[in-house]
């Protein structure tokens, strides 16, 4: 047996340490926290200073169990949680469910994976740090308060199943009021004025543009009727030097704002590879909202610097965090060794990786250096200057490794260019021959929508959350269904472009596609709902600088200058009596809207949140003839839904025809339009207008579908027609009946046997488990699932106060 017991949070950071210790350490995973608080009311004890009841929950007894065992022969044990607040907390929780000791406890903490870092850490031990433990202590009693009181009023007065959180909710308030000023917006029109010049020498030709715009389109026409006779030179040339300066390196919100923006990749998927590489020893602590570097990173970073492209390239920078909560005493993310460009690993690890070092490294390098040049042009018969710029780069410095992007560079309108364009050799008082000038109408634009990364950056500008909340935030709100993260394409618009030609000002009507939007984030109805009515009666609690104070107080309490108690009674007692006021007092949620009589029938046509999402309906309950209804499509809502928008729903379903003497029907479900013939349904192409659908393409689509069906299946068995090999999205796999069953790798699919496929279906637990509750039975694991949710269920409706 070890004399010495270290217990970290994952079992990859475990093994990745106990290759640096000796054989006197044994170093065990916890597996993240090993308890929680009880699921039912009487978890938080409100009028006994917030005691909190806590359990280990089934699926940790066992590694509770081991650890314990292991702790009582260990002659040391050390915790070696993460550093941050819920770090500290888990050391906590080992420390009193492991009933452990102070003789033979000890506290490290470490922000990289390294031998040195982590021998210094065995060699500067510390104890737990009960202000961190209170703060992550006040966090989630209070957010649990939240959580029990306010979710049973959201079922009562809105609708059953909801659940609100106090940051989350704030997140949704966000989405819901940009989506309201998008909606709100009118897009004003104005003219620019592009001029195409050449020199007369060669072939040289450059671009120069009106600094200004014209908002009506009669005097762009009389700008460009008065260049057409004009005579045009350089009426002043101005050349100056200009620097730009690398960013600070990553925080955890900058991190997964870059990731998104240069490697497509979502909130929680950066965080899950970080955590990896972190885990795997090649980054520091992934969780940080500091961007200082300590004394050993700067030296390291010089080195690599100087070693890889010279002295002039390196410029020693200290960043000081502007977040006034920010852990100075933290570094900023960046890799354990700058040696390393690159890790092995997953293509994402890599990826990650290599973004991690480079902004690392830039941010000890030089400034890049230009020469920008300003060049104004005279026009004989106008008071205007045209201005073209231009700028020559003389070192690279920093942008020799990386270059920062803005949340602007995937959302770029035509109207948006560059000025580091290369200018010709020009010079003061040179006659400039006129190619080409056009005005071309252009559109202000809306407040953008939120992607996942620039609402972290949000909710870091206003001081809501903190590293450790932003991606749990994001997910959560998008499986409660309140935001959706989706696609939508754009619509047609026309607009108006002047031009030069022979000698006269012409006018041409173009078309532009306009409002396309990638990977941004979309209230529901349902989030609308929810959302409106606790800004109306919990108004507080999902107040911006509100929930910035809390936060706020958070850090005093980890700072040990706040009793983290006193700060959950002054929350509480307003806010219990907020909860009793309205579920006695608050009139039931509607989001309903009339929106005018059906012609048909004279009934009034409403839209509303249905039991299964937003509907439109005609007619009332209390009609003898039942209403009928419609589900709202994709990208429709409640609020801006028109009269004529609802009433095309109820054109569908609507048969197109027969095929094989059964008829083809196109509707609307969950997934998108489609064709349903003969009990099977066929997805309608991308952009097809389900209302346009003829019978011929409705059959077309029919027998494509069925051909890729015959190519996608590479073999039936003979002893089972329900068990064949397909090929699947991810290569091939066996379909057995309603159980999909793993290949393994490097089997010959030519020798697979009937026998094989039962085997490895009955080794498939979770296949099995998905088979079973399909056709009706329950497993013993699915039973006990089915019982613990029951019992949360009946335990749910409030926070008990003991009195």
């Amino acid at each position: 047996m070890a004399k010495n017991l270290l217990i970290v949070e994952s079992p990859a950071k475990a093994k990745t340490i106990e290759g640096y210790l000796g054989k006197d350490f044994l170093v065990k995973s916890s597996y993240g926290h090993i308890r929680d608080l009880v699921k039912t009311d009487d978890a938080i004890d409100t009028e006994n200073n917030f005691e909190q009841k806590y359990e280990v929950p089934s699926d940790k007894k066992s590694v509770v169990s081991e650890l314990k065992k292991l702790a009582k022969d260990a002659e040391m044990v050390w915790l070696a949680s993460d550093e941050d607040r819920e770090g500290e907390a888990i050391s906590w929780h080992l420390y009193e469910t492991l009933a452990l000791n102070d003789s033979k406890t000890k506290r490290i903490v470490f922000h990289e994976i390294t031998k040195p870092a982590i021998l210094k850490a065995i060699d500067q031990p510390r104890k737990i740090d009960f202000n961190l433990v209170n703060a992550q202590q006040a966090r989630r009693v209070l957010d649990r308060l939240v959580g029990f009181e306010l979710s049973p009023v959201l079922w009562k007065k809105v609708k059953p199943s909801l659940s609100a959180g106090r940051v989350q909710s704030v997140a949704v308030r966000l989405i819901v009021e940009r989506e309201r000023d998008i909606n709100r917006f009118q897009a004003e029109a104005s003219f620019k004025i592009v001029a195409q010049f050449t020199t007369g020498k060669g072939k040289e030709q450059f671009k120069a543009e009106l600094p200004h715009r014209f908002e009506k389109k009669e005097d762009a026409m009389q700008f460009l009727q008065d260049c057409l006779k004009a005579s045009f030179d350089i009426s002043s040339l101005e050349k100056k030097p200009a620097k730009r300066s690398p960013s600070a390196p990553f925080t955890t919100s900058t991190l997964q704002q870059e990731a998104s923006r240069k490697l497509g990749f979502s909130v929680a998927r950066t965080m899950q590879v970080a955590q990896r590489l972190y885990e795997a020893g090649r980054i520091t602590y992934m969780r940080t909202d500091s961007v200082n570097l300590s004394d050993t990173a700067i030296a390291a970073a010089e080195e690599e610097i100087v070693k890889a492209y010279g002295d002039r390239y390196h410029k020693l920078r200290r960043y000081k965090t502007k977040s006034a909560g920010a852990q100075e005493a933290h570094e900023a993310i960046r890799p354990t060794y700058f040696s390393q460009h690159s890790v092995e690993g997953d293509n994402a690890e890599r990826r990650l990786y290599e973004l991690i070092w480079k902004r690392a490294i830039a941010s000890q390098m030089s400034e890049a250096e230009f020469e920008k040049t300003t060049a104004k042009i005279n026009i004989s018969t106008r008071t205007e200057n045209l201005v073209a710029t231009g700028e020559i780069m003389k070192f690279d410095g920093f942008l020799k490794v990386y270059m920062e992007s803005s949340d602007e560079d995937s959302d770029v309108g035509q109207d948006q260019e560059g000025d580091n364009a290369l200018l010709p050799p020009l010079e003061k008082g040179q006659e400039l021959n006129l190619k080409d000038m056009n005005a071309t109408e252009r559109f202000s634009r809306p407040p953008a929508r939120y992607t996942e990364a620039s609402l972290v950056k949000k909710l870091e500008e206003l001081g809501i959350g903190r590293p450790s909340t932003y991606a749990p935030t994001i997910s959560t709100i998008q499986n409660r269904g309140y935001v959706v993260k989706e696609d939508r394409d754009g619509r047609e618009r026309q607009y108006t472009v002047l031009a030069m030609d022979a000698g006269q000002v012409i006018e041409q009507l173009k078309t532009e596609t306009t409002g396309a939007e990638r990977s941004k984030m979309f209230p529901t109805d349902i989030g609308v709902l929810v959302n409106d009515f606790l800004v109306e009666h919990f108004n507080d609690i999902i107040d911006y600088h509100f929930t910035a104070k809390v936060e706020k107080e958070f850090d005093e309490i980890a700072q040990g200058d706040k009793e983290w108690t006193e700060m959950l009674k002054a929350f509480y007692g307003p806010f219990h009596d907020g909860i009793q006021d309205t579920l006695e007092n608050a009139d039931r949620a509607s989001h309903e809207r009339e929106l005018g009589v059906d012609p048909a029938s004279g009934k009034p046509v409403t839209v509303r949140v249905g039991r299964f999402g937003p509907l439109v309906q005609i007619g009332s309950a209390d009609d003898e003839e039942k209403p009928r209804f419609a589900s709202l499509r994709k990208g429709q809502m409640i609020e801006t839904i028109t009269f004529e928008e609802a009433m095309d729903l109820f054109k569908l379903p609507k048969k197109v025809g027969e095929f094989e003497e059964k008829e083809m029907t196109v509707a609307i479900g969950r997934f998108g339009p489609y064709i349903r013939h003969a009990s099977a349904f066929y997805s309608l192409p991308k952009g097809m207008d389900p209302m346009d659908v003829s019978e011929e393409e409705a059959v077309q689509i029919i027998k494509e579908k069925r051909q890729k069906d015959i190519e996608k299946v590479i073999r039936v068995f003979e002893e089972n027609a329900e068990a064949q090999i397909e090929n699947g999205r991810w290569g091939p796999f066996i379909r057995l009946g309603k159980q999909n069953v793993k290949i393994p790798k490097g089997t010959d699919i030519e020798k697979i046997t009937y026998e094989d496929v039962l085997k490895w279906a009955d080794a498939d637990p979770k296949g099995k488990a998905a088979a079973a509750k399909k056709a009706g039975t329950k497993t013993a694991a699915t039973k006990k699932s089915s019982t613990k949710k029951t019992t949360a269920k009946k335990a749910a409706p409030k926070a008990k106060t003991k009195k």
